[in-house]
């Protein structure tokens, strides 16, 4: 059984569209836990009226995703899943997606498979996992690398971001949960995923299970628009910010081997100083 984790904070209409599209799939072995931390815009009132079927646990405003995603995992593990798929809200999965899911675990029973990311706009790829170059601090996007007759089936990455990511529950059981102290917010999913390769387990992309994103919808892009002095303090220092000195220095010392390190820093923070001025 998979038990399917979403985390939310408003956006109503963002959750009401990721849930309508979990009722149409075609594979109907999944539950499906929304954490909704303290939403004010009625989310929690459709919950109960229009998705009887959907487990509901409540926060208090302060759980950020990774507290909110560990209370929906460990409620999941609690009734014996096994596996959790961790999803964003502001998603929408193809009918096939959960099927697909499904056909690749049974295959590679012990491996995290993410999710391909298609523009809702556009149906056009927008993700397909990558893989880190520490020392340079840059990434293969499979996407631009694979041709377009090989995006299928699973591809192995490095890391993978948690809106759409397939995780048994051995990997739990052997490394915990997601770092919610050391990074309540941004990075976490990354840090833990490459957390779990150290410990063994393979990471991938499955090209089959498609989800539809809205990238203009993300915090971090969200916050680019018409930019302030506070704005840009919030996407240093902010918790949603996406490029808090904070995290990104304690999910370097967490993960990023030590001959790379200072390179690593170095090109990270002048990336994340400068690049919200010039983009």
């Amino acid at each position: 059984m998979i038990y399917i984790v979403i985390p939310v904070f408003n956006r109503k209409q963002f959750t009401k569209d990721c849930l309508d599209s979990l009722r149409k799939q075609t594979d109907k072995r999944f539950e499906v836990v929304v954490v909704d931390d303290g939403s004010t815009d009625g989310t929690g009132e459709m919950l109960k009226n229009d998705y009887p079927e959907v487990h509901v646990l409540n926060g208090d405003g302060n759980l950020f995703w990774t507290a909110a995603t560990n209370m929906g995992i460990e409620y999941a593990l609690e009734k014996g899943t096994d596996y959790v798929l961790t999803l964003n809200n502001d998603v929408i999965a193809k009918e096939d997606y959960i099927e697909k899911m499904y056909y690749w675990a049974e295959k590679k029973p012990k491996a995290l498979l993410g999710s391909l990311a298609l523009d809702t706009k556009t149906d056009k790829p927008t993700y397909g996992g990558e893989i880190i170059n520490w020392f340079s601090h840059s990434y293969i996007f499979l996407i631009d690398t694979l041709p377009e007759s090989e995006r299928k089936g699973l591809h192995e990455v490095s890391h993978f971001p948690g809106r759409g990511l397939l995780i048994p529950k051995e990997v739990f059981e052997k490394i915990g949960l997601y770092a919610q102290k050391a990074l309540p917010h941004y990075m976490a999913d990354h840090d833990f995923t490459h957390k779990a390769k150290r410990n063994g387990f393979k990471i991938y992309c499955n090209y089959d299970a498609a989800i539809y994103t809205y990238p203009e919808a993300s915090g971090d892009q969200q916050n680019r628009k018409k930019k302030s002095i506070k704005k840009y303090k919030d996407h240093l220092f902010g918790i949603r910010g996406g490029g808090n000195l904070r995290n990104f220095t304690i999910y370097t010392l967490r993960n990023c081997p030590l001959y790379s390190m200072p390179s690593f820093l170095l090109i990270g923070y002048t990336k994340r100083i400068l690049g919200y001025l010039i983009h």
